[in-house]
Parts: C-alpha cells; sequence; structure tokens
C-alpha cells in the first residue's frame, strides 16, 4: 500500500511555529516515527506553500497512490482549485488538522475540501495522520 502525505503552507515550520498551537515536533521528525509505525506501508512526502504545487501533486498521487493525507492548511479555507483536484482523482483523500479549526477563528470553519474528502480529522495533533493512516488501511 503506498500513502501520499501532502501538507500545505507553513507546515514546512512545525516544531518551531507557534509551538502552543502546533507542539515542538517538526514534520520531518514525526514522519520519521510515522514510517517506523507502519513499516508495510510505502510513505511519500510533499510540502508546498504553493497552492498550484499541492495541486499538481494531488493530481500524480491521486493514481498513483491507494490514499492521500491531506494537511492543506490555509489553503483548506481560500482554495477551491485544491477541492476540485480531489474530485478529479481516484484515490480517497482523509483531510487532517492538527489544531481543531472549530476552535479557532471563524474563517476556518469553512473548508473547501470537506464535501470532497474521505474523512475529516481534525484537533488530535500530529497523531492526526496516524489515525488517517489507520483509516486508509481499514478502507
Amino acid at each position: 500500500m503506498k500513502i501520499t502525505i501532502i501538507n500545505g503552507p507553513n507546515l514546512n515550520l512545525l516544531g518551531t511555529r507557534e509551538t502552543d498551537i502546533y507542539g515542538q515536533t517538526s514534520f520531518n521528525d514525526y514522519f520519521i516515527s510515522l514510517q517506523s509505525k507502519f513499516p508495510k506501508i510505502e510513505f511519500e512526502y510533499f510540502q508546498s506553500n504553493i497552492e498550484g504545487e499541492i495541486i499538481n501533486k494531488i493530481q500524480l498521487s491521486g493514481f498513483l497512490s491507494d490514499g492521500i493525507i491531506l494537511n492543506a492548511a490555509a489553503y483548506t479555507h481560500t482554495s477551491v482549485g485544491i477541492g476540485d483536484a480531489i474530485l478529479a482523482i481516484n484515490a480517497p483523500v482523509i483531510e487532517v488538522h492538527i489544531s481543531n479549526i472549530y476552535s479557532r477563528e471563524t474563517f476556518r470553519h469553512q473548508s473547501f475540501i470537506s464535501p470532497h474528502a474521505s474523512g475529516i480529522i481534525v484537533g488530535f495533533g500530529l497523531k492526526g495522520y496516524e489515525l488517517a493512516v489507520h483509516s486508509l488501511i481499514n478502507k
């Protein structure tokens, strides 16, 4: 099984950015631990601060991976294009957010991804990615 994890803007700063919300672990460190928990899964990881690059990666991975875990970060609330890219692919997409977006600013309550995602995981910190892996394995 191959799972692609796609992270959006500013998630390259995990571990140093707003640690009260996002914690002190970098995603690269977390990714290593995730791979060790699921040694039979082939993981691919991609992060970009650029919307078009995220769309390109969804389009490519959506036909090569068995599932996508997507944390589009701020683009969740603004990108019709990312939502449309999810509609155009075969792979199921699990939307993940590290923080509970519903306990934050009102504009974060809107998602252009959720209507097209197979599932949504919010507010469990980095553990949300692991929960998404379990979901894709059991699908």
